[in-house]
């Protein structure tokens, strides 16, 4: 167990060390990074002073290694916009994304996973047709429509909700279930699937057969063979729910990292936009990592490179 948890942190690590080449080249691919810096009428002093300031006299080798030095000190910059550090921005917006992820996640969990074993137990009866009528409807509806209809509805006509911008309970629910609707869905087909195969399964029909109640059969013997795929797919969706709230985030005027992705794209604040998906990416390899290590550790047979 620790050989394959070692391993699986080496595996993050190098995957970081790539992302930080990928951001570094993507900032080298737009130009020379003065150009984003001064202006069309500059002397030449003035160009090669910050070309010194920003080392850009070096080989493009020592430039990475002086950028991620300064990255891993969190320095990542000034924005070009405010001309705010990046770094102080960036950590500035992460509270709100997280609050709005971990929201979501918990609508996830607390519709997807009882809507899923419903469906399983209650098989070809009415509330399995309603899961499956949700999983359907749940997939089929792009997060942007959902959200402006939800404004639409709650907001506007009935005036139940506020329309956007962050605050108290009331500000977090139309958000999360735009958020979190797809992933319900996705949960519930999963959980559904994970139950039916379990509960088909020898040993189910044999603590059936030694008179253990049903509800125990579901919920510890059901339940806990079943948890594996879900919680694979759990931890993934918690990750790509930091990394993916983009679209939320702009439609409910919601001052996240995603907001601030969008705002420096529009800007083409790129110190910002780097920062951001470089941030983004770590954020998802240890979620994932926390998942692998979880998985093995859940199922003993797991031992996977």
């Amino acid at each position: 167990m620790l050989r394959f948890a070692i391993r699986r942190l080496v595996y993050t690590v190098v995957a970081i060390i790539v992302t930080t080449v990928v951001v570094f080249t993507l900032s080298r691919l737009a130009g020379d990074p003065r150009l984003l810096y001064l202006t069309a009428h500059v002397t030449q002093e003035q160009w090669d002073a910050w070309g010194k300031r920003m080392g850009l006299d070096k080989p493009l080798i020592v430039q990475y290694l002086v950028w991620l030095s300064r990255a891993a000190r969190g320095d990542l910059g000034e924005s070009l916009q405010t001309g705010h550090p990046t770094a102080r921005m960036v950590m500035e917006r992460i509270p709100a994304t997280l609050q709005l992820s971990l929201s979501a996640f918990a609508f996830v969990l607390i519709t997807g996973v009882p809507l899923g074993v419903l469906s399983a137990v209650k098989r070809s009866t009415v509330w399995d047709y309603i899961g499956r009528t949700f999983a359907v409807f749940g997939q089929a509806l792009p997060p942007f429509w959902l959200g402006i209809m939800l404004i639409l509805l709650f907001s506007v006509h009935l005036g139940w909700l506020p329309t956007s911008q962050r605050g108290g309970i009331d500000h977090y629910i139309m958000p999360s279930v735009t958020l979190g609707w797809i992933a319900a869905a996705g949960m519930l087909r999963l959980v559904r699937s994970a139950m039916l195969e379990t509960l088909d399964s020898e040993f189910i029909k044999f603590a059936r057969a030694k008179g253990v109640s049903n509800t125990r059969i579901i919920w510890k013997h059901g339940l806990r063979n079943a948890v594996i795929p879900p919680l694979t797919y759990a931890g993934l969706l918690l990750a790509g729910f930091l990394a993916g709230t983009v679209v939320t985030e702009t439609v409910f005027a919601w001052p996240g990292l995603g907001k601030l992705a969008v705002t420096a794209v529009f800007h083409n604040d790129f110190p910002v936009m780097t920062s951001v998906v470089l941030l983004f990416t770590m954020l998802y390899l240890g979620v994932t990592l926390v998942v692998d290590v979880t998985y093995a550790f859940l199922d003993p047979r797991i031992r996977y490179g």
